[in-house]
């Protein structure tokens, strides 16, 4: 059995139980990220994995070895904080090559492994530096480079990138992504950034209040979340959510406050499929656009008026929030670099890129 696997993990703090069950596997070599607003889980998740937090039931394996009681050194894991806990009195070299050291591996084999890592990370040139000189990109490139020096078989990272702007955080997600594909080991990622989730990960593990929702790659999840939770929380800007109920004998038309969509067969066949008549409608904000865009209409685009209260210029789109009869909602819409700020009035949606969901339960009809 390769790869890191929890069997029926739960955690309790006290009375308080944060991981009811928990049954999960990643593969051996695989990037996978869990995602999640906070309080979810998910750092006690991988604190639990790191041998930092211990199971209160279950099991933990890693590479075929159960090390659920395991301590942390044993495991051969490396873990990267959301802080970067490097030693300010120790230039970028003493950080690397820290653990190594205090583990007495020969000198020679601790200097090649901090050179390679410094090279892999691009940061040859800073090895004298102590961390005060660094910025805070190059701090967690440090970070990384520790981690990277003790050639362990998986990689945890607790929220990396957390602390840095939004142009390192980009930066820094590619940068991870290509380490991933040169090391080609298991790497679990944490973090509440869907962005994040969804540029990096090979699978994403989305939970909310201890439970996986759902697993599956970032195209799974977008194209096919099963409930309302995944819906809303992969896709930046969210997905809107509309009461509706399904009309006519046959489910072939949704009608709330502000629009009467009809159905495409996909649609029209779960629905028919299904119990519920009160739904919602899950229309994501970059589906909508304006007559004449992306081609002439088709059967496909359903009219909705809109009654746009903000109209914002972000470049070749504008980012609208409008209205739908009293039932808020954003749109992103495709519409040129010079156009004048759109406004109040007929819109089309892509009725093939709609979903519906139990208005009860939450679960995906389709």
């Amino acid at each position: 059995m390769s790869g890191v696997k929890l069997s029926g993990v739960m955690k309790s703090f006290g009375e308080t139980t944060v991981i009811p069950m928990m049954d999960l596997q990643f593969d051996e070599g695989e990037f996978v990220v869990i995602v999640g607003p906070s309080g979810c889980g998910k750092s006690t998740t991988l604190r639990m994995i790191a041998g930092l937090e211990p199971v209160s039931a279950g099991q933990i394996f890693i590479g075929g070895n159960d090390v659920t009681w395991a301590p942390p050194k044993e495991r051969d894991i490396a873990m990267v904080f959301q802080s970067y806990a490097l030693y300010p009195h120790m230039d970028v070299s003493g950080n690397m090559s820290f653990a190594l050291r205090l583990a007495g591996r020969p000198r020679d084999e601790v200097k090649q492994r901090v050179r390679l890592a410094a090279e892999m990370l691009e940061l040859t040139e800073y090895l004298d530096r102590r961390p005060r000189d660094l910025s805070g990109g190059q701090r967690q490139r440090v970070a990384m480079g520790r981690a990277i020096v003790r050639d362990a078989y998986c990689f945890l990272f607790d929220e990396p990138l957390s602390n840095l702007d939004a142009k390192l955080r980009s930066t820094m997600r590619t940068e991870l992504a290509i380490l991933h594909k040169r090391l080609k080991r298991t790497m679990i990622y944490v973090t509440h950034d869907q962005i994040e989730a969804m540029t990096m990960a090979d699978r994403i593990v989305i939970m909310d209040r201890g439970i996986i929702q759902q697993v599956g790659t970032p195209r799974d999840v977008y194209n096919t979340p099963v409930n309302r939770f995944v819906a809303g929380f992969i896709g930046s800007p969210s997905m809107n959510f509309l009461k509706a109920q399904l009309t006519g004998s046959d489910g072939l038309r949704v009608r709330g406050k502000g629009f009467d969509i009809p159905l495409n067969p996909r649609l029209s066949k779960a629905a028919t499929d299904h119990s519920a008549r009160d739904v919602v409608i899950g229309l994501r904000p970059e589906h909508f656009s304006v007559e004449g865009a992306g081609g002439t209409r088709s059967s496909l685009f359903a009219p909705i008026d809109l009654t746009v209260e903000v109209a914002e210029y972000i470049g070749s789109s504008q980012f609208l929030a409008a209205r739908i009869d009293d039932q808020p909602v954003t749109a992103s819409i495709e519409v040129g670099p010079d156009s004048a700020p759109l406004e109040s009035g007929e819109y089309l949606f892509d009725t093939n890129r709609m979903y519906l969901f139990d208005r009860k339960s939450g679960m995906a009809i389709a």
